[in-house]
């Protein structure tokens, strides 16, 4: 009976290679001295070299992300004028090179890498690995982004296969690439975050030698902004009353006439009261209308008292704290015998306290 043969990497849980370059990422880890960056990786800022210290401690303890490599010869195959940079190396790194610098800063002799060369199959495939990783970072530079893009349509040779690529439009192209008209100093501050990207891609439209001006009067605009005072917007409910700052409340208005319908007699009051007010036992009062004040008498030509104003029996708010205005509201509402005594109880009031005007209440 013939034996069956096993193989030490599938006892190991590994997938063997059946063609060489065409399996499943593997998972490997190698020494640095076989690894080489590639030159399209847009990413410019790696970090101080302390920071870089400081990522590579955290590695030496527990790498949770390998970096992505593809064979020598899968990339040369791509670009073969790219071999004196290769050098030696037996890998290139397509993304995760700052694990590597990490991994070099801290003396680390070996990384964790993933092998896919399936991420070789092709210029736009390579370039898009590349560029995934920036653009799922969160501190995502939008200078580092563009330049991604230039890479592709440079190397892809054209704007149009970049848009077909990632599904989009040749504007969006034209966007993402425009921040690199942006003068040097500009693309710094852009990358710095202290020029806003919108603001950055009016800017770059504009001729190199006019950006650092629009720059300097867009930063002045926003400093005026800031500075300018905000006006609060009164409450919903406020705008819609009267402009008058105060509004009396429960003041005394006059009775309201009341017209009969057409043809209805039924309405009559007693003799002396008009037609159309309609009477309540012999109090001579409307229903559900204000008390009815007699019309006062001409004391010359009659020589009795004045008659007597019934007092609305509410609260009067004054409306302004002028003396002229608060005498002449207290006038008007009170009887004259509650006038004189309110007179005299601020009379007495001058010699303990001083008297408060803006807000005058008495009650009837």
């Amino acid at each position: 009976m013939a034996g069956r043969r096993t193989s030490l990497a599938s006892l190991a849980g590994q997938k063997v290679d059946d063609v060489p370059g065409r399996s499943d990422p593997l998972l490997l880890t190698l020494p640095l001295d076989k690894l080489v960056p590639t030159r399209f990786n847009p990413r410019r800022n790696f970090g101080s070299e302390d920071d870089l210290k400081e990522f590579g401690q955290k590695l030496e303890k527990r790498q949770l992300q390998p970096a992505v490599v593809v064979s020598r010869a899968a990339y040369l195959k791509l670009w073969p004028d790219e071999a004196p940079r290769v050098g030696t190396a037996s890998y290139v790194i397509a993304s995760g090179e700052r694990r590597y610098r990490a991994s070099q800063a801290t003396g680390r002799k070996t990384l964790s890498v993933v092998h896919n060369e399936d991420v070789a199959k092709s210029r736009a495939d390579f370039l898009d690995a590349v560029l995934s990783e920036n653009n799922d970072r969160e501190d995502l530079d939008p200078i580092e982004r563009a330049l991604g893009i230039e890479t592709m349509v440079n190397e892809l040779e054209g704007a149009d296969k970049v848009a077909e690529h990632y599904g989009k439009t040749k504007g969006w192209v034209s966007q993402q690439r425009k921040l690199l008209k942006l003068t040097v100093e500009l693309q710094a501050a852009v990358s710095s975050g202290d020029m806003p990207v919108r603001v950055a891609r009016d800017i770059a439209g504009l001729p190199a030698g006019e950006q650092q001006s629009a720059w300097e009067a867009e930063q002045q605009r926003r400093a005026a902004a800031v500075r300018a005072p905000r006006q609060k917007r009164a409450p919903k409910e406020i705008q819609q009353q009267s402009p008058s700052r105060f509004t009396a409340v429960n003041q005394k208005k006059p009775a309201p006439e009341l017209t009969p319908p057409p043809g209805d007699n039924s309405i009559e009051g007693p003799p002396g009261l008009p037609a159309q007010m309609s009477t309540e036992g012999a109090t001579g009062q409307a229903t559900g209308a204000a008390p009815v004040t007699p019309a006062p008498t001409d004391q010359a030509s009659s020589g009795s008292k004045p008659a007597t104003v019934e007092p609305s029996p509410t609260s009067i708010v004054i409306a302004s704290s002028s003396p002229a205005d608060v005498a002449e509201t207290l006038a008007a509402q009170l009887s004259p015998e509650d006038l004189a005594a309110v007179a005299e109880l601020l009379l007495d009031k001058l010699g303990s306290a001083p008297v408060e005007t803006e807000s005058v209440a008495a009650s009837a």
